[in-house]
This record gives C-alpha cells, sequence and structure tokens, in this order.
C-alpha cells in the first residue's frame, strides 16, 4: 500500500482549485481525504474560496469561445486520448478509487473501464451531432434546425462514484462543444485531483484553451455558487433527493437548467417462473456492491408467495459466503462504507425497521477488531418487511434489503412502484407475458426497466437516469447529449418572394 501511496506522488496539502494545468492558490476550507478502509488520511486538498471560484469562471467563459469554434470531430480526437490515457492508467486509478472511496477493487477497474467506454462512445458521437431538415409550407423556403453548445457545464459529483459520472458528463460536453467545471464530493478529493491532472496533460498536448477543463473543490457554499450562477447555463448534478431539490430550485430561479441524477430505491420481482440463479445472483451483488451505496442497488426483493421460502433459504445461504473486508483485497466482496456518519445512518435503519415490527432473516451490525479500524465495516443483512414501512420508503445508502412477499403481478408492480423513487427496477421471470406486463405502459414507473438481470449498473449506450424523487435527468447513452446543447430552427428564403404569415399582405 505504501508503494501504491508513493506512486501517487502527493503532497500533505493539495490544491483542489485548477484551470486546466494551472492550479491557483485559495484560501477556502481544507478538506481530508481519509481512506474509509483503514482510517488513514492520505492528504489534505484546499478548497475553492469565492474569489478562486470567480477566476475559474472567468476563465471558462473565455475558453468557451474559442473551443465552440473547434470542428466537433477534433473535439472528439481529443477526448479518444483522454481515453488512451485512461487505458494506461486504470489500475493505478482503479486502486484510488477503492482506496479512498472504500469499494471493492473490482468495482474500481469497472468504474475506470466507465470512464474508457464513454470516451468511446463520445468519440463516436463527435461526428453524429445531427440535426433536422423539414418541409416550410412556404416555397422556396428551407426549414431546419440544429444544435449548439450551451457554454458552461457545472457538474457536482457524488462520493460513490468518484471519477465515472463526471466522465459522463465532461465527455459528452466537450464534444457537443462546452467546457465544465467539476466539484467533486469533499469526501473523495483525490480523485478528482488525479483526473484533472490526466486531463490537462492530454489538453497541454492539444493545445487545448486553458478553462475547457476546470476543478473546484468545495463543500456545500461551492455547490450554492454554482446552482445561483447565472454564467453556467448547466448545472448537472448526482446526489440526494434532498440536494437535487436544492439544486433545482436554485437553478430554476434564474430559469437555467439541471440536470439530476438523485436517490434510488431500487426493487427486483422475482417471478414463480424466475430461474432461481439468476434471481439470487442479481439480487445479491444488488444488494451488497459497493456496500449498498450505490443509486441503483437492490433495496427491496418483492417475492412470489409461492416460492417465498425457497428464495429466503438460498438468500441466507449466499449471505453466508461474502467476505468483508479491505477493498483491495480481490478475494473480498463487499468493503466498509463512506464513514461514521453512513454507519449511524444504517444503525438507525435497522433500528427503525425493528421498531415497525421487521425480522432479520440476517442479522446487521458494526464489525470491530482487526482489519477494522476504521469503524466503516458493516454486515449485509436482509430484513422480512412491509411494504407500508416507514423505512422501506425510505433510501438508506448501505447493504440493507427487503423481502417483501406478494400474490399477482399486478401487486408485485404496485409495490415496486409504491415508492418516492423511480430510478432502476427489474423482474425475474422466464414468462413472456409477465415480462411484458413489467415492461408496458401499466408496468415499471422507473428510467430503467429490466428483465432477468439486476437492478445495479449501468451499460454505456443506453440513457441512464430516473423518475419522480430521482429527478428526470438521462446520462450517458442515447440522446442524452441534447442536454449539453441547445437546439436552434433555423429557414432559409432562396426565392425571391416574401411571404407573411396569416396572409398578411403590405403594399410598398
Amino acid at each position: 500500500m505504501q508503494d501504491f501511496l508513493t506512486a501517487l506522488a502527493l503532497h500533505p496539502q493539495n490544491p483542489g482549485v485548477s484551470i486546466g494545468s494551472h492550479w491557483l492558490p485559495s484560501n477556502g476550507p481544507h478538506f481530508m481525504s481519509t481512506s474509509p478502509v483503514d482510517g488513514s488520511l492520505i492528504a489534505q486538498v484546499s478548497g475553492a474560496d469565492r474569489a478562486a471560484y470567480d477566476a475559474v469562471v472567468r476563465q471558462a467563459e473565455i475558453a468557451f469561445r474559442e473551443w465552440r469554434l473547434w470542428p466537433a470531430p477534433r473535439r472528439g480526437e481529443v477526448v479518444r486520448q483522454i481515453g488512451e490515457v485512461l487505458r494506461a492508467k486504470k489500475s493505478w486509478l482503479g486502486k484510488l478509487v477503492s482506496y479512498e472511496m472504500g469499494k471493492s477493487l473490482q468495482e474500481g477497474y469497472g468504474e475506470v473501464q466507465e470512464m474508457i467506454d464513454i470516451c468511446d462512445f463520445a468519440v463516436g458521437l463527435s461526428r453524429q451531432l445531427h440535426g433536422l431538415t423539414m418541409h416550410s409550407e412556404r416555397p422556396q423556403h428551407r426549414m431546419y434546425e440544429q444544435w449548439h453548445p450551451l457554454g458552461i457545464t457545472g457538474i457536482i459529483s457524488a462520493f460513490n462514484f468518484p471519477v465515472a459520472v463526471w466522465s459522463w458528463n465532461s465527455m459528452l460536453a466537450w464534444v457537443c462543444g462546452n467546457v465544465c467545471i467539476w466539484k467533486p464530493s469533499e469526501k473523495v478529493p483525490l480523485c478528482a485531483v488525479a483526473c484533472q491532472q490526466l486531463v490537462a496533460e492530454v489538453f497541454a498536448r492539444n493545445n487545448v484553451p486553458e478553462g475547457v477543463s476546470c476543478l473546484v473543490v468545495g463543500g456545500r457554499d461551492t455547490g450554492e455558487w454554482m446552482s445561483q450562477d447565472e454564467r453556467i447555463p448547466l448545472v448537472s448534478a448526482t446526489g440526494s433527493t434532498r440536494m437535487g431539490k436544492a439544486v433545482a430550485s436554485a437553478v430554476a430561479a434564474r430559469l437555467g437548467r439541471s440536470l439530476l441524477e438523485l436517490g434510488g430505491n431500487n426493487a427486483i420481482i422475482i417471478s414463480q417462473h424466475a430461474d432461481l440463479n439468476i434471481a439470487i445472483r442479481g439480487a445479491l451483488f444488488g444488494a451488497v456492491g459497493t456496500a449498498g451505496q450505490r443509486c441503483t442497488t437492490t433495496r427491496r426483493l418483492i417475492i412470489h408467495r409461492s416460492i417465498y421460502e425457497q428464495v429466503k433459504e438460498k438468500l441466507r445461504a449466499a449471505y453466508a459466503q461474502l467476505r468483508i473486508g479491505n477493498p483491495l483485497d480481490e478475494s473480498v466482496h463487499v468493503g466498509p462504507l463512506i464513514d461514521t456518519d453512513a454507519v449511524n445512518a444504517y444503525r438507525s435503519a435497522l433500528d427503525a425497521c425493528r421498531s415497525e415490527g421487521g425480522h432479520f432473516l440476517v442479522e446487521g451490525g458494526v464489525l470491530e477488531g482487526k482489519g477494522f479500524e476504521s469503524g466503516c465495516y458493516v454486515k449485509p443483512c436482509i430484513a422480512e418487511a412491509e411494504p407500508h414501512y416507514k423505512i422501506v420508503q425510505q433510501e438508506t445508502f448501505a447493504p440493507i434489503l427487503y423481502l417483501l412477499a406478494y400474490d399477482t403481478l399486478e401487486e408485485a408492480i404496485s409495490i415496486q412502484n409504491g415508492v418516492p423513487q423511480g430510478l432502476s427496477s427489474a423482474i425475474m421471470t422466464l414468462h413472456l407475458r409477465e415480462a411484458e406486463q413489467f415492461l408496458s405502459i401499466a408496468g415499471s414507473d422507473c428510467g430503467i426497466a429490466n428483465v432477468n438481470i439486476g437492478t445495479s449498473g449501468a451499460e454505456i449506450g443506453g440513457a441512464f437516469g430516473g423518475e419522480k424523487e430521482t429527478g428526470g435527468g438521462r446520462e450517458s447513452g442515447s440522446d442524452a447529449w441534447k442536454n449539453y446543447m441547445r437546439r436552434q430552427t433555423n429557414t432559409i428564403n432562396y426565392s425571391t418572394e416574401l411571404p407573411l404569415a396569416q396572409g398578411i399582405h403590405f403594399d410598398l
């Protein structure tokens, strides 16, 4: 581990405000990067004060005026090179993600792979920013629409995906001709500092204007500055529903745009027609991956009553095989929660479940002793509960899985939809009619609905996001690029006349 930290070339105090390769002095608050793996203080990062923040925004505005004029395929070539650097640094950056955030090493590598994949997607997109041509009702006129970049994209990211979600936004925003200002979670600032350094090197080789990629480490104040800043037309925010509502209100008050990816309370329906080997595997990874700290984590299993006891026993046996510990050990399945505040929220959820009448099939608890000195390791647990429990209606960012029984598919879908969040959902069934009903207009109300795969994870290429308290945003694939651009309708008159609307005529 010491060799790895030495390779990071970190200093006791690292600047956290950057315009490209230029790191700015700042008198903002200092943020401690402490690993939940072993409780070690990795480094201290200085955050943005208002003067440094304003300097970043001013330079980003200047950079945009030039960057937007670069042909989109040329911008795509720069993003392609970022993907190549990430391929070369995948092992190094994946370890940093795992150590600073606490997710398993395989998931750390997987997160960097998502960055590589979105680079590939964005490169192709750079030659496909298509508009439309339309027939005009007026003779010798042509109508078409085209898309132009917005300007500055503000990106507020969460701790659970320290690098991937930033890349989903930034790579698309860059090929569209925007510039980006990134405020990462103050809980994982070193991952952001590392990404900024890697990107800055690529940009410098390609003479990209300083200010196309900017970093402002900061807390709530910095997020509020971005949300209220009329110079930033789009703010993309990932985090809790509470945070997202505050961002949405502030951005809407100035008639800006917000792209929100917020909470999830995701369920898998396990039908009596399911392949249980697939169902158990999907439920297990969905519930315990990233120690339950994904917005797509499986939090509810809705099980047909005829197989309820069978599924319970299979889950009990599967959970008994889980290995909890240092996530840099590739044999470990479950690492720590991000910090002791998350542990306290986990404890509170267990108490709430018991007080409402829940019964624990697999008991939870906080782990102590050798290897667990950070105080952030908890046991993944399973509770039998009822859909109406208040705690079941809430999202707890921890590995707690609630089991709920159903009799009819209509009842199962009603339970699935009966929470405030609407991100990801799944059904395990080999019955075609059940699958189609789940995906129909009367089925899942989530932004993501899967059949025979779990709720957790996202594939580059498909639009990622959800409905209701999840915020309605869409990132990554499909036509999510349109979030970062403004639509313009154009009409060209190539006749010798000027026909006016509604037949109006001026005798001139």
